[in-house]
């Protein structure tokens, strides 16, 4: 009888450690899984940067017609910023890279390019992009001061 409840013993030993390496695989595929949708949200922005004019990233104004011709590019900026404050919002992004990303949209916003392209795309978007307006709305006084030149 001893040896039966010694193998018991075991058995429930050896279930217990397997669950607990099967909740450990999970944690990782779930973190990995996240970094790899992270990782495709990294490269679709730099294909989005990649089209609006060097002059804007610096922080340098654009002419009427830069800006006009490049208004599509910042629409596409302005819709993958939603998106990405979306899924941070139902948890498909990590806090850490969330706080990074907006960040950096903050730190875009605020330069006079794109502080005037977001506040003609939410005027003339109506409703949408109400995830990035939450984060920084075009009606924020540093607007006002960045598109007065």
């Amino acid at each position: 009888m001893q040896t039966i409840e010694v193998l018991s013993a075991l058995a429930h030993i050896a279930t217990a450690l397997a669950v607990g390496v099967a909740a450990f695989q999970l944690r990782a595929a779930h973190k990995q899984s996240i970094t790899s949708f992270e990782d495709s949200l990294t490269k679709e922005y730099r294909e989005v940067a990649s089209n609006l004019p060097l002059k804007a990233l610096l922080g340098e104004s654009l002419e009427d017609r830069e800006h006009q011709d490049h208004l599509k590019y910042f629409y596409r900026y302005f819709d993958l910023c939603n998106e990405q404050a979306f899924l941070h919002k139902v948890g498909r992004i990590s806090d850490p890279t969330w706080k990074f990303w907006q960040d950096g949209i903050l730190t875009n916003l605020r330069r006079p390019a794109f502080a005037r392209a977001w506040c003609e795309i939410a005027h003339r978007a109506n409703d949408d992009f109400s995830e990035l307006r939450a984060i920084c709305s075009p009606e924020d006084e540093f607007f006002h001061h960045s598109t007065d030149a």
